[in-house]
């Protein structure tokens, strides 16, 4: 987003309930890319038998935004993607895109797991475009181009590294234009080098596209590096609403500010 964001409070870390005057979406509209879709959460519960894993969560996320959601294991944190996916059906309450209520699966949205889950029978490009349809090469190619892996579009998934088999799952969510990008945990199995070129394409993807995008992760230090906002689900509700400024503002926070949002992050996990 634009530099020019403002916020309504200097202080470093803003509550997301005091909104913003309307920059985001002026940014979004001043945008070169394809843009995402807002999601609403209402009310939701979802629990597996006698287990409640959501409880009541009430959440907004804006069209374009970024969200990254930090929380133990076990916590809800899968389980509110798949909702937003339309893998699962909320117990109670109502989960929509753009308004929509979420019945099913939404071709509107797409999800990345931690597995990358390539076919080992078909190349890169057949993995990437595996939901065919008109021109699929040209578009497979084109998101392939995207993630730094055109040169290996006709190589067969083992012979790839892991880093690489994930960009192509990455090539493989994006290839449709989807609106929502959902991610769960998809850099985790990663080495250290390899996670920070990952994090660098996917911000880079979506700064161009604008999609709406929710990314689930353990990783402190991913969230702050990656997030807009950060959103701490505790057993199955809502600890922590948190701005990031500096990443809205795409400025390189200092030390301090990323060891303060840390700290402020695990004190609520």
């Amino acid at each position: 987003m634009s530099s020019q964001v403002q916020l309504l409070d200097a202080s470093p870390f803003e509550p997301s309930h005091r909104r913003r005057v309307n920059a985001a979406a002026q940014a979004r509209t001043s945008s070169p890319g394809d843009g995402g879709l807002p999601i609403e959460l209402s009310g939701v519960f979802k629990a597996f038998g006698q287990r409640e894993v959501l409880k009541g969560l009430d959440l907004t996320v804006e069209a374009g935004e970024f969200v990254v959601v930090v929380g133990r294991s076990g916590g809800g944190k899968s389980t509110l993607l798949r909702l937003v996916a339309g893998l699962e059906r909320p117990s109670a309450g109502r989960v929509a895109i753009d308004t929509q209520a979420v019945a099913g699966p939404q071709r509107a949205a797409r999800m990345m797991f931690q597995d990358a889950r390539l076919l080992p029978w078909q190349t890169v490009i057949g993995n990437v475009g595996i939901a065919r349809g008109p021109q699929w090469r040209a578009k497979a190619l084109e998101a392939l181009t995207a993630v730094g892996l055109a040169d290996r579009a006709e190589d067969w998934p083992r012979l790839l590294s892991g880093g690489q088999r994930q960009r192509v799952a990455l090539a493989r969510a994006l290839v449709g234009r989807p609106k929502v990008l959902l991610l769960d945990e998809p850099f985790g199995a990663l080495d250290a080098l390899t996670r920070v070129e990952m994090h660098q394409q996917l911000t880079g993807l979506w700064r161009e596209h604008r999609f709406t995008s929710i990314l689930i992760t353990h990783d402190v230090a991913e969230a702050a590096a990656l997030a807009e906002r950060v959103l701490v689900l505790r057993e199955g509700s809502l600890a922590l609403d948190l701005l990031i400024p500096h990443n809205k503002q795409r400025r390189a926070a200092s030390e301090a500010e990323l060891a303060a949002l840390q700290a402020r992050i695990l004190a609520a996990v």
